[in-house]
């Protein structure tokens, strides 16, 4: 990024409304240039897309299957889910779509999706967990705790230590972990992951969530070191999406005008998948091809420590029942 690029992004960075809407991303991909997504070539790659079947996970899939890649994406519903291939098909022009089906709330189904991906595919290049909605009701997932928490941290740990060891093929590998810059309200908590049915808050815990998503981010890239597999997480910005128009219908109507595409919000996505330059930065995280801090308030800063890291950790497996270092748990 050259100096009038940085000037520019900084100071479009901290007013949210600039930066997370269509205006930050119009503005940055102008100043700095971006490469055309089209331009990159993942011809012989393998990603697979958790909740690729709308919104900002059908646009990302769409943009590595224009780029040459196979794409697998991976739903929950059948119907749902072919629908999205053969749209993908259509509008990719590329036969290299196939599915893959599981709830990421449900251990043995991931676990099933693992096998089946594993079993089907030699490689697997590229790994984007994007699956997650805000739940308006406390739901148990079968993992035996709250299902945004199941879904969005635990579900999203097993299949990356499952297939951990099918992505050092590619070396590197990619895990692209799509957050929400609602992560900066929220505070690293473990306890917090599991509430009880009377104290659910939706939002909250979707934050929650997200938050998590983060520090195991940074926590994969230190601890598979070595493993020839490059972890990031990014969040999109404000994307108009079916599922903010269910979960949030007040704040869609209210700024709709402002919120970005999903192609939009799926760039950054796209381009960690495809770009050489993020290969040396592990376990960061992005926002509109930059790497950016992952606090922005004091609060949250002081909660992400390591002891809580470490909980964090320790709870995704015994709520997954995965252990990084299990012989045969990494799909060898």
């Amino acid at each position: 990024m050259g100096a009038l690029a940085r000037v520019v992004d900084r100071a479009i960075e901290w007013p949210v409304v600039t930066s997370f809407t269509w205006i930050g991303y119009a503005v940055r991909r102008r100043v700095a240039r971006w490469r055309a997504l089209e331009s990159y070539d993942l011809s012989g790659r393998i990603a697979l897309v958790t909740g690729g079947t709308s919104g900002i996970g059908f646009a990302a899939a769409l943009a590595l299957a224009k780029m040459g890649a196979h794409v697998i994406i991976l739903g929950r519903d059948e119907a749902r889910t072919d629908a999205a291939r053969l749209e993908l098909v259509r509008l990719a022009d590329s036969q290299r779509i196939s599915t893959v089906l599981a709830s990421m709330d449900d251990a043995e189904e991931v676990r099933r999706a693992a096998a089946e991906v594993l079993a089907q595919h030699a490689r697997l290049d590229i790994l984007v967990h994007n699956a997650g909605a805000l739940a308006a009701e406390y739901r148990c997932s079968p993992m035996g705790v709250e299902q945004t928490s199941a879904a969005q941290v635990a579900g999203q740990f097993l299949l990356t230590g499952l297939l951990l060891t099918r992505l050092e093929i590619g070396a590197p590998g990619r895990v692209i972990t799509v957050s929400s810059g609602g992560a900066y309200l929220a505070p690293l908590t473990v306890s917090g992951l599991d509430p009880a049915p009377a104290a659910f808050d939706g939002a909250k815990q979707y934050t929650l969530a997200k938050r998590a998503q983060i520090a195991l981010t940074e926590l994969w890239a230190e601890r598979a070191r070595g493993r020839s597999v490059v972890f990031h997480s990014m969040h999109p910005g404000w994307v108009d999406t079916p599922g903010l128009a269910a979960s949030l219908p007040r704040f869609r109507q209210l700024l709709r005008p402002l919120l970005r595409s999903p192609e939009e919000g799926a760039d950054t996505i796209a381009w960690l998948a495809a770009a050489r330059q993020p290969e040396k930065s592990s376990g960061a995280f992005w926002f509109d091809r930059v790497q950016r801090p992952t606090h922005r308030i004091a609060k949250t800063r002081a909660a992400d420590t390591a002891e809580r890291r470490e909980r964090l950790w320790q709870w995704c497996e015994a709520t997954s029942g995965w252990l990084l270092d299990r012989p045969g748990e990494t799909g060898a």
